[in-house]
């Protein structure tokens, strides 16, 4: 059943409010059941879902490539990694390209390059800290006039015309934005470079553009001291300033009491580099906010540091916070909030938001009242010794959903496929602490009983991570990708910065004859039911890699499939599930039953999935495409479709 374009009213009175609900997520004169894909997860409320059904079980094994647009002469050089997600609307995909993040304009039937725009940006570009090609472009429709706003790596705001790609005269200063203007801190570390920008394209929604900014990454920062990730609301037509939500607040507002000295005036970050989401009926957007300042030591920040860590809801209008709840105090783990809130009218009445974190859980709201659908705790937590640290006795717990990947680590973890392969594995982990709570703290690589870190699952790169999850919104099935890899908690003392203590460089995972020493699945897709936070049931991700189906130790054992240490891709239409394997994984595009995860078939890609999957429908036919990248091969825009 291919939705045609313009027909949504019609069908949604024939098939009724559990289908047609998610409709209103959308207010740019399309959606996904018109048969378009229109923002980044493709529908405001995040859920990566298209009711098209042209590709379905019977025939998605004859999927073949339509057209292919390769990207390697877009930027300053050769690209081999894009991990954006394009837009479709009305036959026209818009996507991001290349370390300079041109924006393109593509024949959604042909792969014919209609426009581009390239930003120039000289020693911004030179010095940013988030070069590439993004994540993507938001679009907005008023009447006639459409807009493409897209983030470029020098940190502008930029609003293009979607039919030409020539910068809006009347938003900003020739169609731009300096988002430099009006940051806090932005040189208090006595650098000459701001350490700001952003992936991410901007969240557009009622009029309302809303930027969210991105740091460097943080496990050794360079100083305790950087620019506060304030998120600000910009008007859609002019670019004029809304508001500014500050995530690190002020002596006098609410959360400052949670800072309990100084450091609420030095300390950065704690700003949104995941994608947004919002309810256009509510009115609010809701924000998944970073950690603070640094990673792995916090002892220059003492309290619970409100907002890092935090999912916040605003109204758009005003900025005004409407609710919050932060989901881990004092985080000395680098689990920021990873990717956008999943917002769902569930079949069961519940109007909810769930945010999925690189813990591995799902913390599940009321998404107007923030009240917590299943109960949340607060639950005592280890406590450690790094000197100087400030350490919050308890965390939030969620009681339900269970967790969707592995928390902790214990000898019951290492591998056993031979007596001598977990024996060599209790031998590698006896320099490091262990601990079955997933909150278990960083140690020093010089602790005084001889150890040289904590081992933990999830490592700082999840579980869940940035490509999110997808929603069906007929069943209120959550399917969430996920990665079971190890990490090292160990801090030292870094003699190039003023932080007292960041991660330890030296100190490794461990690993034997070349294997991972926990046990698979090393990456994985869980189907939670969120009517009742009942898990359906999980699947690996991606088949066993050679270097362990070939590995001598492991010769004559049946390792049945292992699944790979990435995060999957997914995409949930009217029938099926696509999920990919993520960066750093094969070619596989795996199809399953979203029933019931058994496999359909396995498509092999002419590269990795790098960028999240997506639908459309035009002229009457159905494409699956993305972005794929890696091995060393420039990167390409695949679209399928049925012969």
């Amino acid at each position: 059943m291919t939705r045609r374009k313009g027909l949504v009213p019609a069908l949604c009175a024939s098939v009724g409010i559990l289908v047609c609900a998610p409709a209103a997520f959308s207010q740019s004169g399309t959606d996904v059941y018109a048969g378009d894909w229109p923002d980044y997860n493709g529908n405001m409320a995040a859920q990566r879902y298209s009711p098209l059904d042209q590709i379905n079980a019977e025939n998605v094994g004859s999927m073949q490539i339509a057209w292919r647009f390769a990207t390697e002469k877009f930027g300053t050089s050769a690209e081999f990694n894009n991990t954006s997600t394009p837009l479709e609307v009305d036959g026209v995909l818009y996507a991001t390209a290349g370390d300079t993040r041109n924006v393109i304009a593509i024949d959604a039937a042909t792969g014919q390059l209609l426009w581009m725009w390239r930003p120039q940006e000289g020693e911004r570009f030179d010095t940013a800290p988030r070069k590439g090609a993004g994540r993507g472009v938001a679009f907005w429709r008023d009447g006639d006039k459409a807009r493409i706003l897209a983030i470029t790596p020098g940190f502008h705001l930029v609003s293009l015309d979607a039919a030409t790609g020539i910068p809006d005269p009347e938003f900003g200063e020739n169609g731009i934005i300096d988002l430099f203007d009006g940051l806090r801190n932005a040189y208090a570390d006595g650098y000459d470079d701001v350490d700001i920008g952003s992936s991410m394209p901007p969240f557009v929604m009622n009029g309302v553009a809303v930027v969210g900014p991105a740091h460097r990454v943080g496990m050794r920062p360079r100083s305790k001291i950087n620019v506060k990730g304030d998120v600000r609301g910009y008007d859609v037509k002019t670019g004029e300033l809304l508001w500014t939500f500050k995530t690190i607040p002020e002596r006098g507002e609410v959360g400052f009491e949670t800072w309990l000295d100084e450091g609420v005036n030095f300390t950065g970050n704690a700003g949104v580099w995941a994608p947004m989401s919002g309810d256009p009926e509510l009115n609010m957007v809701y924000l998944p906010v970073e950690s603070a300042t640094g990673d792995r030591y916090g002892g220059d920040r003492p309290g619970d540091n409100l907002f890092a860590n935090a999912l916040v809801a605003l109204d758009i209008t005003t900025g005004e916070r409407q609710w919050h709840h932060q989901l881990i105090h004092h985080d000395i783990w680098d689990w920021d909030n990873p990717s956008a809130p999943v917002l769902a009218d569930l079949p069961n009445g519940r109007k909810v938001v769930m945010q999925v974190t690189k813990q591995s859980w799902v913390y599940t709201y009321d998404r107007e009242t923030g009240e917590p659908i299943w109960p949340i705790e607060e639950q005592p937590v280890p406590i450690g010794d790094v000197p100087g640290e400030w350490y919050s006795p308890t965390q939030p717990l969620p009681t339900r959903p269970a967790p969707f990947d592995r928390q902790g680590v214990t000898e019951d973890d290492l591998i056993d496929w031979t007596p001598e392969l977990r024996a060599e594995a209790i031998e590698a982990t006896k320099r490091f602490r262990m601990s079955d709570n997933v909150y278990a703290p960083p140690s020093l690589s010089t602790a005084a009983d001889g150890t040289v870190g904590t081992l933990s699952l999830p490592s700082a790169t999840g579980g869940a991570n940035w490509e999110g999850s997808a929603l069906d919104p007929e069943t209120g099935v959550l399917y969430v990708p996920s990665r079971t890899a190890l990490a090292v908690l160990s801090v030292e003392k870094d003699p190039e910065s003023d932080l007292a203590f960041s991660q330890a460089f030296g100190v490794r995972v461990p690993r034997v004859r070349g294997l991972e020493i926990i046990k698979p699945p090393y990456g994985r897709v869980t189907a939670i039911d969120m009517n009742s936070g009942d898990h359906k049931w999980w699947i690996p991700n991606g088949d066993t890699p050679a270097n362990i189906a070939n590995n001598p130790a492991l010769a004559g054992i049946d390792l049945g499939r292992t699944g790979v240490p990435t995060r999957a891709g997914v995409l949930v239409t009217k029938t099926l599930l696509f999920v990919g394997e993520g960066v750093g994984g094969g070619n596989g595009l795996y199809v399953h039953d979203k029933t019931t995860g058994d496999l359909i078939v396995k498509i092999e890609l002419p590269n990795t999935q790098t960028g999240q999957p997506f639908t459309y429908e035009h002229n009457g036919k159905q494409y699956v495409a993305m972005f794929v990248s890696g091995s060393g091969k420039p990167t390409e825009l695949l679209a399928y479709a049925l012969p």
